[in-house]
């Protein structure tokens, strides 16, 4: 019997294991790479494996972020595969959405001696990796028109396939007579979902109900980025790096699981979070001096200005006080808008005048600067030199009424 602790409490487990997905490795933020983010989490799983004595890490799929993985992606797994295993745990990987089954599955067979089990081949569904007294059947992500035919579905839809699936685990788990774990890669039923997750409904309705996974001990799941729980006996890992600015509220976290006998229960442990993100929203001035957003300082920040008109510079205003703002937003007060003819408001304007109008327009009632209306001219100025030679030299053109 294996003990440890979690939070400074001590739980007896005849088996423990780690639930974790979606590392996307690979992943950008807004440009920037998340790559040592990623390496101070899996630093922190290892660490977490080591000292609560962890049995097995699942990993329910999108190990990588993309079906072609950069090396130095390929190179991260590589190393903390071989850290997991000296640390004293097996580890099951599973295909998701994001990741090619064939190139994350290649050397699967060999690997699987080792210690390390990567299930990504529909054929695969059914046989367990057995640990002491728990039977793991990971489920690697199933395209429905793809995987229908093979499972024998009797419709292409998610739900469909992984219905299939779960046929295959409980006839093989009917044998067994230990508890079931599976790990499936898919968006169940009520869950809540951000705006990092790509969709998966191409080919079938993505939905897939919890009670499909009904008679198992515990549903370790993948796909959506917030850990959450699913019915009375799965859950979401999430993501254990943040994505996008909808998951600024997530608590970023692992779950430990714990079999003794029939009876299961799970804790949360939290994942080293390398750089909070922020959603700011005011005027630009507002921003800038308000003292509470100290916070934000230090963190990626997502900033929506609600200026009537468009500041000049701001993002290099904002940056000199929040140095990792990474996406700036605009949402402007809805002014009334006169209601005049086309011709009207052009009426008597060159193209200068033009030009200049549009930039106020857009800014919301600042207009041009001079520098900004000399620049504007140059470059009317070299539209009209380029059609002249086109057209030939009879032709005269006038920028602000001059020729």
């Amino acid at each position: 019997m294996l003990r440890g602790s979690v939070g400074g409490g001590s739980y007896p487990a005849d088996m423990r294991l780690i639930h974790t997905s979606d590392w996307h490795l690979g992943r950008s933020f807004h440009g920037a790479s998340l790559v040592d983010a990623q390496a101070a989490y899996l630093d922190h799983l290892v660490e977490v494996v080591r000292s609560e004595r962890v049995d097995a890490v699942l990993v329910s799929g999108d190990v990588y972020d993309r079906a072609l993985p950069g090396p130095t992606s390929v190179a991260l797994l590589d190393e903390t595969l071989v850290r997991l295993r000296d640390a004293g745990a097996q580890v099951v990987l599973s295909a998701g959405n994001h990741d090619s089954a064939v190139r994350l599955g290649f050397g699967s067979r060999v690997l699987e001696h080792g210690g390390v089990h990567i299930r990504a081949a529909v054929e695969s569904i059914g046989t367990p990796v057995l640990l002491d007294g728990v039977a793991v059947y990971p489920l690697p992500y199933l395209e429905p028109a793809l995987a229908a035919p093979l499972l024998d579905a009797s419709e292409a839809t998610h739900a469909g396939v992984l219905r299939a699936a779960m046929r295959r685990v409980h006839a093989d788990l009917a044998t067994r007579g230990t508890p079931g774990v599976v790990m499936a890669h898919a968006f169940v039923v009520g869950s809540a979902t951000s705006d990092s997750e790509r969709d998966i409904s191409v080919g079938g309705a993505s939905a897939v109900p919890a009670s499909t996974f009904r008679g198992l001990s515990y549903a370790a799941l993948g796909h959506l980025h917030g850990a959450q729980r699913v019915g009375d006996l799965g859950r979401y890992s999430g993501s254990p790096v943040a994505m996008s600015f909808s998951e600024a509220d997530h608590r970023k976290s692992s779950v430990l699981i714990e079999v003794d006998g029939d009876a299961v229960s799970t804790t949360l442990v939290d994942a080293p979070v390398a750089r909070p993100l922020a959603r700011l929203r005011g005027t630009l001035d507002d921003l800038l001096a308000d003292p509470e957003l100290g916070h934000a300082e230090q963190s990626w920040c997502q900033v929506t200005l609600t200026d009537t008109a468009r500041p000049l510079g701001a993002m290099d205003r904002l940056r000199r006080r929040f140095p990792h703002t990474v996406q700036l937003l605009f949402d402007q007060p809805v002014t009334q808008l006169r209601v005049d003819g086309y011709t009207s408001k052009i009426a008597g304007k060159d193209t200068l005048d033009l030009c200049c109008d549009f930039l106020q327009h857009t800014r919301g009632g600042s207009g041009a600067t001079d520098a900004e209306r000399t620049l504007l001219r140059q470059a009317v100025e070299q539209v009209r030199l380029g059609r002249d030679a086109a057209d030939g030299p009879d032709r005269v053109h006038t920028v602000d009424g001059v020729a």
